[in-house]
């Protein structure tokens, strides 16, 4: 006991240890634990704060958002007339147009006429040159006047022919008249036997022979003639076509000179001297002046319900709405878009030219009665399935959601979600995030 009583005479008391430098650290370190302690119940406080807040909001009125009243766009609901139109933007074109093809190729020799001048039908308007064409003509010409001279050769031996034979018939007629006599008269004196038989045979037969031989003779010249008559004609079948064949290689050779097809403008030339063109190019195009129409393109989408005669009303030309319809719907889609004309009804439009951009609304229905809202920015973000509707006090504007059926170009038919009167946001929501409610400051 003394020993260890001894050893602790030298040193500090156990108790005064423990409330020495060893108590001081110990309450840091009580102190750190404390705090982070805290921490994560202020944390865990925060995060339930916000859960509660979000819940509130949500019984509410949900998220809101204030917004500048200045920069909204608000417009009212109304019942009235609407018809469903399409808009289209279209080009002025002449009503009919003649194109000039090349019929033959050549090089080009003169040019009659410039690009955009008027011409008459039939009005030289260039001038090729094919020299191979006009070789062609000629041999066709040389072969065409050879024919010609067989023909008339063949005509001429005929006409010989029957004129020999004529004289052989002649001469046979006039031997066997004179035989039948001198066999008529021998015949008397045979038989009353003042001749001898000798002498009647003798007459007889020579009468006989020449009866016989103008029968084979005449029967010959028939057979011969009508063998002659088949060449000939065949002949002249052959001289027939050829003049024909000349007259179209003559029109080919007249085809080198392009002409006017009908009266208009030359509303385009692509020719220069000197240049060679083959057969089919085409030169350029006759505007005829008997109007003019409108070309346009339509979305696919629409191919089904657009038909001819249907009524087109223009925007404003030079102050004035026009009246047009579809005169003809081209059936070929290309590039998801097939092409239309139309055509105005009544007078045109004094001041329109040629190439000029139309822009039009196209109606799809007849005009009925229907709850309509204007067309804004709003649909790019609710594609038409919602729309802020303004509260009755016009402090705010809620979300509501709506069904858009049909449109023009002014408005979109409402099928459900709002009455007559009220009043919605129709500008822009890309900035609202889809809030539930906008507040108005």
């Amino acid at each position: 006991m003394a020993p260890r009583g001894a050893t602790g005479a030298g040193s500090p008391p156990s108790g005064s240890q423990s409330r020495g430098g060893g108590e001081g650290m110990d309450r840091k370190l009580e102190q750190k634990s404390w705090i982070r302690k805290n921490m994560a119940m202020i944390a865990g406080g925060f995060v339930l704060i916000a859960l509660l807040a979000w819940g509130w909001s949500g019984t509410t009125g949900g998220r809101k958002l204030n917004v500048e009243l200045e920069r909204l766009t608000l417009s009212e609901a109304t019942f009235g007339p609407f018809q469903e139109m399409i808009p289209g933007t279209g080009n002025v074109e002449p009503r009919t147009t003649v194109f000039l093809d090349a019929v033959e190729g050549g090089r080009i020799e003169e040019i009659f006429v410039l690009e955009g001048e008027l011409v008459e039908r039939g009005q030289p308007i260039l001038r090729l040159s094919n020299p191979q064409l006009q070789l062609s003509i000629l041999d066709t010409e040389t072969r065409r006047i050879e024919q010609n001279n067989r023909l008339e050769d063949t005509r001429f031996r005929v006409d010989q022919n029957n004129l020999n034979m004529q004289q052989q018939l002649t001469d046979m007629d006039y031997n066997i008249r004179r035989l039948r006599r001198e066999n008529d008269r021998n015949t008397a004196l045979f038989e009353r036997q003042l001749i001898s038989a000798a002498e009647f045979e003798r007459t007889r037969d020579e009468y006989e022979y020449w009866v016989r031989r103008r029968d084979l003779t005449l029967r010959g010249y028939r057979a011969d003639s009508i063998r002659q008559r088949i060449q000939i004609d065949q002949m002249e079948d052959a001289v027939r076509r050829m003049d024909e064949n000349f007259v179209f290689v003559d029109q080919r050779l007249e085809n080198l000179t392009l002409r006017a097809p009908f009266s208009g403008r030359l509303s385009q030339l692509n020719a220069e001297l000197g240049e060679l063109k083959t057969s089919g190019f085409r030169f350029g195009q006759i505007d005829i002046l008997d109007g003019v129409k409108v070309k346009a393109a339509i979305d696919e989408f629409h191919i089904t319900r657009v038909k001819s005669g249907q009524r087109v009303i223009t925007n404003n030309i030079g102050g004035q709405e026009y009246e047009m319809i579809v005169r003809r719907v081209y059936p070929e889609v290309i590039a998801s878009r097939f092409e239309i004309d139309l055509d105005f009804v009544g007078n045109e439009p004094p001041s329109i030219r040629r190439g000029q951009t139309v822009r039009f609304r196209l109606e799809m229905s007849d005009p009925s009665d229907a709850i309509v809202i204007p067309q804004g920015g709003f649909f790019q973000t609710t594609g038409g399935n919602w729309i802020y509707v303004v509260d009755e006090s016009g402090e705010f504007a809620e979300r509501r959601a709506i069904r858009l059926g049909r449109k023009n170009p002014d408005v979109y038919e409402v099928l459900e979600g709002l009455e007559p009167g009220e009043t919605v946001v129709t500008s822009s929501y890309d900035t609202f995030n889809e809030a539930d409610r906008l507040v108005f400051k």
